[in-house]
């Protein structure tokens, strides 16, 4: 049912609207005499319609008017003025504030009843088309939500492929992953690239599905030769994932090419120096080759974490863009919540107690 607002300091003329009004769709009908209280009340309350006289002592239907579109919510309110006046500049200013009709005293009830009629199907149409909208807006939002979902899942799977041809772990893959977003944190990049870094960064090896097993899976130490075939991984990597519409791939392609680059030019594949290599791959760079360092492997044990750390601080600005390792330091604290949370023996735990 309509609620409907009247302001007019005449107490008759607040007793004949109310009679009138309630019998338009069975309307709730607020009245008030004194314009300062009705618009307290259009604070807290949304009318479907307002009535409003123009002349009233403390305060006009004018500036009623003009002081109820800055109240939140209430510019769209359509507002009936009701006036004696029947100069065209009173009709012109209260137009330009945003009235939506006149009606002249003495109120003809047949006429006053055709208009508020018509003002309240109008504002239910409104709400009908804004309801809707925002249905609308939700479905896509769940529908985002759900592909976003898709492609993480696509992703890790992807990520997956790599890891099976690769002898680290899955959590190596979520230690960096959340290593990089650290480092993105603390470098001030914004939440929403924070984000696309952790779900790239697992991407940043699957260039290594093209690698040979002979090469990929060697203990010893790889030859000139074989290094260069190791090298290619980056390259292929970026061809699988570049020419993707989506910005998450897209990300991980950059991320794919670029993560072996180094800070003075002597990396790989483009041997790329400095800020010419992408903030995301510098700082992929530093996070993997950490998690690398001090993790366990077949052909190799793992590094003392203060072993690690002067590697870091000993090779920023040659191998690594000092202000990412800088950054990853400077937030030592969660750096090593994460090497907890994700570590190896939690995933070995898991497997060695799950129900045959």
């Amino acid at each position: 049912m309509p609620h409907i607002l009247v302001v007019d300091d005449n107490a008759t003329n607040l007793t004949l609207f109310r009679h009138l009004l309630r019998k338009i769709d069975g309307a709730e009908v607020e009245c008030y005499a004194d314009s300062v209280a009705a618009l307290g009340w259009c604070t807290d309350n949304e009318p479907d319609l307002i009535l409003l006289d123009y002349m009233m002592p403390a305060m006009d239907g004018l500036e009623f008017i003009r002081r109820l579109q800055s109240i939140p919510g209430r510019a769209d309110v359509p507002v009936v003025m009701v006036t004696a006046d029947t100069q065209s500049d009173v009709r012109h200013r209260a137009l330009e504030l945003g009235a939506q009709d006149f009606l002249t005293k003495p109120v003809d009830k047949t006429e006053l009843a055709a208009r508020v009629r018509n003002l309240l199907a109008l504002r239910a149409s409104r709400r009908q088309l804004a309801n809707r909208a925002e249905w609308l807006a939700e479905e896509v939002k769940k529908a985002t939500v759900e592909i976003v979902a898709r492609e993480k899942e696509a992703i890790l799977r992807l990520s997956r492929a790599a890891e099976y041809r690769d002898p680290e772990t899955g959590m190596h893959l979520l230690r960096m992953s959340n290593y990089t977003c650290l480092i993105a944190r603390q470098l001030g990049l914004a939440p929403a690239e924070q984000e696309l870094l952790l779900q790239a960064a697992p991407m940043h090896d699957i260039g290594k599905v093209g690698t040979p097993d002979h090469i990929l899976l060697k203990p010893g130490r790889l030859t000139p030769e074989e290094f260069e075939i190791m090298k290619q991984h980056a390259t292929i990597g970026y061809e699988i994932l570049r020419d993707s519409a989506s910005p998450l791939l897209q990300c991980a392609a950059k991320l794919a090419l670029a993560h072996h680059e180094k800070f003075d030019g002597s990396g790989y594949p483009q041997g790329l120096a400095g800020e010419s290599i992408p903030l995301y791959g510098r700082i992929v760079a530093v996070a993997d080759v950490f998690d690398a360092l001090t993790s366990e492997r077949p052909y190799k044990k793992a590094w003392a974490l203060d072993d690690a750390v002067d590697f870091l601080k000993t090779n920023a600005g040659s191998h690594f863009d000092p202000a990412c390792v800088d950054g990853f330091l400077a937030a030592w604290p969660q750096a090593l919540e994460i090497r907890t949370r994700y570590r190896d023996e939690a995933i070995q735990l898991a497997a060695a107690t799950a129900p045959a």
